[in-house]
């Protein structure tokens, strides 16, 4: 799910809010309930190698021989 990086142009508060469509409004300050918000440019998120345990963690990958 799309979780968006906002600022306020009102009282330049920065928050984060889940938008599921683009045809969603956009959201509302959490400090100061303007509607007045700006979508910032935000990294995506980066997942480490390896493989997911399914307990919320990763474990390394076994090594494979080079084949030299």
């Amino acid at each position: 799910m799309p979780i968006y990086e906002y600022r306020c142009t009102k009282c330049n508060c920065e928050f984060e809010a889940l938008k599921l469509s683009h045809q969603d409004p956009e959201p509302q300050c959490p400090t100061c309930c303007s509607g007045q918000v700006q979508r910032l440019m935000s990294a995506g998120a980066v997942r480490p190698e390896g493989i997911a345990t399914g307990k919320g963690g990763f474990k390394a990958p076994k090594c494979r021989p080079s084949g030299g």
